[in-house]
């Protein structure tokens, strides 16, 4: 569990508090099933590397469970964020676009 968040108590598939949304996304390093990775950084940019290649970003929190990602130069994307929480310890999360329905599962390395 990153250290970041180490003094929070949650539950598996809990919605992430906007409070909580800045802490949980620049926790570290989120790797994805694919092998692609997503790091946040505290000044609301974004890295997504998917086969070595980094595309760049920019998010914000919206409220209880959400945050907007915006790729330039136009793709902007609402997302659902939940905690992922296996035998007590946060281990990444999960993120579904409100749009689409697109699932996505990253965990911190």
């Amino acid at each position: 569990m990153p250290e970041a968040l180490k003094e929070l108590r949650v539950g598996n598939d809990e919605l992430v508090d906007a409070d909580h949304m800045p802490a949980a996304l620049t926790a570290g390093t989120l790797v994805f099933g694919d092998g692609a990775t997503q790091v946040f950084t505290s000044d609301g940019r974004t890295t997504y590397t998917e086969h070595g290649r980094p595309s760049r970003g920019d998010w914000w929190v919206l409220g209880d469970g959400k945050f907007v990602s915006f790729w330039p130069p136009d793709y902007q994307a609402t997302y659902v964020v939940r905690w992922v929480v296996e035998e007590g310890v946060i281990t990444g999360l999960t993120f579904t676009e409100t749009e689409r329905g697109a699932r996505f599962e990253g965990h911190y390395l």
